[in-house]
């Protein structure tokens, strides 16, 4: 379960920016994990509430975005949608497919109390 490193890196992350910008608790933490990212979602919430007692995130709201995958086809010279990896083209049915959108996991935005 990869999910439980990638909460200790967010845990990190925010724990850095408490330190850097001031701030001692997060009210509420935005996500976005796309659906070719890689991420269980539901598995990274549990891992999120899990590590959070004790720590800045401690009780906060969590909020995860899971915006639609996009890839670049190469015989379509186009952006189609890609519900997973390894699906084909929706148009010519190719694999010659480059994600391009929808494989982040990034920190979109922090609510904090001073």
């Amino acid at each position: 379960m990869h999910e439980a490193s990638l909460a200790g890196g967010i845990l990190k992350l925010v724990e850095d920016a408490a330190r850097r910008e001031g701030f001692r608790r997060v009210t509420a933490l935005r996500l976005e994990a796309g659906r070719l990212a890689g991420v269980e979602v539901r598995a990274l919430r549990f891992a999120l509430e899990a590590i959070a007692p004790g720590t800045v995130m401690q009780g906060a709201e969590i909020a995860i975005d899971e915006p639609e995958g996009q890839a670049w086809c190469l015989p379509c010279a186009a952006t189609m949608p890609l519900a997973r990896r390894g699906d084909p083209c929706p148009r010519c049915a190719s694999h010659q497919l480059q994600p391009t959108g929808g494989t982040e996991l990034r920190v979109l935005d922090l609510l904090v109390d001073d």
